[in-house]
């Protein structure tokens, strides 16, 4: 098959290692997720001559759809399937099948400071005061690991904050799931939040000797011959140690990821000369198609981890036309003006995406607003520059290819672009949704305001009826039905 040829030397640098790929239309629109073990073994599969033959028709369509593809190294498989999961959620690419029902992965969560803790699951982890674990990429593994810790720990499943003998009147619990029943009094509550914490150690992956007593009961039971209480411990088992190793591995994988970005700042300070490793850095980006639609980003890397709460979008406003370095000097000078009115801590390191000229328009802005001492560098993509202004000029770094500093800059900034793109696209494509209307006569700007208005988006608008129509304030029967018919190509 014909490989584009955006995507031809992309695949010859495809890396053997685990990782989340994207595919693209000729739009730039994500129409496919995946992950893979290898993502060069993997991805490469999708441009054989035999893959196409074979295919199945939403393969081909995929297939004879791809027009580029961009792709997400990761440390471990269970990272790029929660990664993959993610993306999906975030993107809904129109070929991807799995997760769209909108579901995420399952977390058990408990509120330790409770009178009585209990257990539940859920899926949105909320910074309301719990203590979380997870996600399980499996569900079935995080409701047995849910189930065993209670029935292991005699720890209640009832709802209510404080139970009492009128809960108990129909629960028999403490029969059938061991549950240490508080409700009559059979446990003082310091005995009950000593095996709290012994459950969120287990799951924590730090009670090794609880699954080596697991693994005893299921022997005992298959050498009295009692096979199906023995398969059930097995699964149990089986299920428990996935999920713990899965979960392991993710903690094991963040440390190292956070080692090497605290060795990557590090490296950042002595290669500027820096009183400390800037904890605190802000990447900007700008994105526009000849200068329409243009809009900047801010990320923001604490520790050298992405913050997505701190992340900032900005609409350009005073510049037209392709003028990337005006926009630099708009975003740099709207967010630094911003926190300077609110009285805000400033990063410890700006960077900017481009070379020296977006450097210098980013730094003339904030000389403008008198922030004369941040630090400010600009990282050029052609080879991984660091270019940074000083009273000798702008000198350049290159740090080497395997360099932690290098991997914290790139990453802070191809989040900055990713985060840039998606949002321009995003524009892009609510305009050219929008241009329907500009097509029908009678229908100018302030009567297309006030259709999208009533309506919320071209969808809706779409799925209206003649009558529907006929509500929005001044829009009669003719113009409704001339609406009608242009809105369906009809």
């Amino acid at each position: 098959m014909d490989v584009p040829d955006a995507i031809r030397d992309k695949l010859k640098r495809l890396p053997d290692k685990p990782g989340v790929y994207m595919m693209r239309d000729r739009q730039g629109r994500v129409i496919y997720v995946g992950k893979a073990r290898s993502l060069r073994k993997r991805v490469l599969t999708y441009f054989r001559k035999a893959t196409l033959k074979s295919a199945d028709p939403k393969l081909k369509g995929l297939l004879k759809s791809i027009s580029d593809l961009d792709v997400l190294e990761l440390r471990t498989d269970e990272e790029a399937t929660l990664t993959e999961g993610r993306m999906i959620k975030e993107y809904r690419p129109r070929y991807n099948v799995s997760f769209r029902d909108d579901k995420r992965f399952l977390l058990i969560k408990v509120y330790r400071n409770d009178p009585w803790p209990r257990f539940s699951l859920c899926r949105i982890q909320k910074d309301d005061g719990a203590t979380y674990f997870g996600p399980y990429a499996s569900a079935a593994s995080a409701r047995e690991a849910q189930a065993f810790v209670e029935k292991r720990f005699g720890l209640r499943q009832c709802r209510p904050a404080v139970p009492g003998e009128a809960d108990y009147r129909h629960c028999i619990n403490d029969i059938v799931r061991f549950c240490s029943a508080p409700c009559m009094g059979k446990i003082t509550r310091d005995n009950y939040e000593q095996r709290v914490e012994e459950a969120c150690s287990f799951l924590c992956g730090e009670r090794q000797d609880v699954l080596d007593e697991l693994e005893r009961d299921m022997r005992e039971a298959a050498d009295a011959h009692d096979f199906e209480r023995a398969a059930a411990i097995r699964d149990t088992l089986l299920l428990l140690r996935k999920a713990l190793k899965r979960r392991l591995a993710g903690k094991k994988s963040l440390a190292v990821r956070r080692r090497e970005a605290m060795n990557g700042l590090v490296e950042i300070q002595q290669a500027l000369g820096l009183n400390e490793p800037p904890s605190v850095i802000e990447c900007y980006d700008v994105s526009n198609i000849s200068g329409t639609h243009a809009v900047g980003s801010m990320v923001c890397a604490v520790d050298g981890v992405p913050t997505p709460n701190r992340y900032r979008l900005f609409r350009i406003k005073t510049v037209e036309g392709i003028d990337d370095p005006g926009m630099m000097a708009e975003i740099i000078r709207r967010r630094f003006a911003g926190a300077q009115a609110e009285e805000k801590p400033l990063p410890n390191l700006v960077i900017v995406d481009g070379g020296v000229t977006q450097l210098r328009a980013a730094c003339l802005a904030l000389n403008e607003l008198g922030i004369e001492n941040l630090p400010v560098a600009g990282l050029a993509k052609r080879f991984e520059e660091l270019y940074f202004e000083n009273k000798g000029g702008c000198p350049s770094i290159r740090f080497g290819a395997d360099a932690d500093a290098l991997r914290v800059l790139k990453q802070v900034r191809d989040e900055a672009h990713r985060f840039a793109l998606t949002y321009h696209r995003k524009l892009r494509s609510q305009r050219i949704r929008e241009s329907v209307l500009d097509e029908i006569p009678g229908i100018g700007e302030k009567r297309k305001k006030i259709i999208l208005q009533h309506f919320g988006s071209v969808a809706r608008l779409r799925r209206a009826s003649l009558q529907d129509l006929q509500k929005v304030p001044g829009i009669g029967r003719d113009m409704a039905t001339l609406l009608y018919q242009g809105v369906r190509g009809g």
